[in-house]
């Protein structure tokens, strides 16, 4: 489990410095300046979970099952936040109305607070 939350925290990280390139410059003469900010939230998110994983994969004090549950937590939050604020930022460039789906920002929000709290649980049951 520790070399699969490394991966995917190296694999966050790195499409976040792509994105965060591609919100900074490509999107500049694109989208709005609140569009921008929108999608810099977005980036912003997936680079704090990037390091969040890469502490969960770093630290044996954190039980092999909540590992397992706070990567499946984050995976997925990351992938409904930050994917549907990357979605909603530009969605004036695309077909498809994002808006439509806008529902799923807090969810995916909701999955990321809740990965935090499964790692509180597990430091409240650590032994001394």
């Amino acid at each position: 489990m520790n070399k699969t939350l490394l991966i995917t925290a190296s694999i966050l990280g790195i499409t976040g410095i792509i994105l965060g390139a591609f919100g900074a410059h490509g999107l500049k003469e694109l989208v709005s300046v609140e569009a921008q900010q929108t999608f810099e939230t977005g980036v912003r998110y997936q680079i704090y979970h990037a390091f969040f994983l890469l502490l969960i994969g770093s630290l044996s004090s954190v039980q092999q099952k909540f590992k397992k549950i706070i990567f499946y937590l984050t995976i997925t939050g990351v992938i409904l936040f930050s994917g549907s604020i990357y979605g909603l930022a530009t969605n004036a460039l695309t077909a498809f109305d994002f808006k439509i789906i806008g529902f799923i920002t807090p969810v995916g929000g909701l999955l990321l607070i809740l990965s935090w709290i499964f790692l509180f649980v597990n430091f409240l049951k650590m032994k001394n």
